[in-house]
């Protein structure tokens, strides 16, 4: 099949960035036309070019992406840089609602000298997390009930990439994320924040003094994050990158 015939079915399937994704299933099918054949029906089906091809470029690592889990985005890369500015040697980092865990390997690969741990609800993204982490420690359960008592009071940088969008607005999403992620990596709740405001009221219990919890969030809802974060007994702090249409809400531990 030819690059054209590739570019001309994309484009049919409403694919924006056609050319773009025209090379890169070319490269990943090589010199296999029925391999080819397969992943453009994939990607003509709706499903994520990233779960088409298994994986994302994410701050420069190739990260797994299986079916059926949230596919990182590049925004979320504040979120490490964030992270990484907080981390030294030996310093204890739990990334919750890990997803693939793209942030927690991409500050294990900045900083391998920190200790990191990725934990999520869904097994599908653990079972992820753990190509992405090899070594490392990832649990599955509902936000901290995997991470150890014994790291109570311990932890130095929490990252938290939690499902942020209200849920009536989950249905105006593209229909790649409304329907091939999990919706408990999407539904943030009545107003978007709930699974935010779990992790902030939970996170002081982890973290050590002066410790850091980082949470992405909208443009739009980083005020009212922030106050959750105050509330909690937190010193926040909005950070926005316009260029990745990204805003991060840090709040330190006193």
């Amino acid at each position: 099949m030819s690059r054209d015939a590739v570019v001309a079915r994309l484009r049919a399937a409403g694919c924006v960035f056609a050319e773009d994704e025209a090379e890169l299933l070319t490269a990943e099918a090589g010199e296999d036309c029925e391999r080819l054949g397969e992943l453009l029906a994939a990607r003509e089906s709706g499903l994520p070019l990233e779960q088409v091809v298994g994986w994302a470029c994410f701050r420069g690592l190739r990260i797994a992406v299986l079916p059926g889990v949230f596919v990182p985005r590049r925004r979320t890369e504040h979120l490490v840089e964030l992270a990484v500015e907080h981390v030294g040697a030996g310093d204890v980092v739990v990334d919750v609602c890990c997803g693939t865990a793209a942030v927690a390997a991409a500050v294990r690969a900045e900083r391998p000298e920190a200790r990191v741990w990725a934990l999520d609800v869904d097994e599908r993204a653990t079972r992820c997390a753990q190509l992405n982490l090899p070594g490392a420690q990832v649990g599955t359960g509902d936000l901290f009930t995997p991470l150890p008592d014994r790291w109570a009071g311990r932890v130095r940088v929490v990252t938290a990439n939690a499902p942020y969008v209200p849920s009536d607005a989950v249905a105006l999403m593209p229909p790649e994320a409304r329907d091939h992620e999990p919706r408990t990596a999407l539904d943030g709740g009545l107003d978007g924040l709930a699974v935010q405001a779990r992790v902030i009221t939970e996170a002081p219990h982890w973290l050590a003094a002066g410790g850091v919890l980082l949470v992405e969030t909208s443009q739009e809802q980083a005020e009212r994050t922030a106050e959750l974060m105050s509330a909690a007994g937190l010193v926040p702090r909005i950070s926005r990158r316009e260029d990745l249409d990204a805003t991060v809400v840090s709040g330190r531990k006193r």
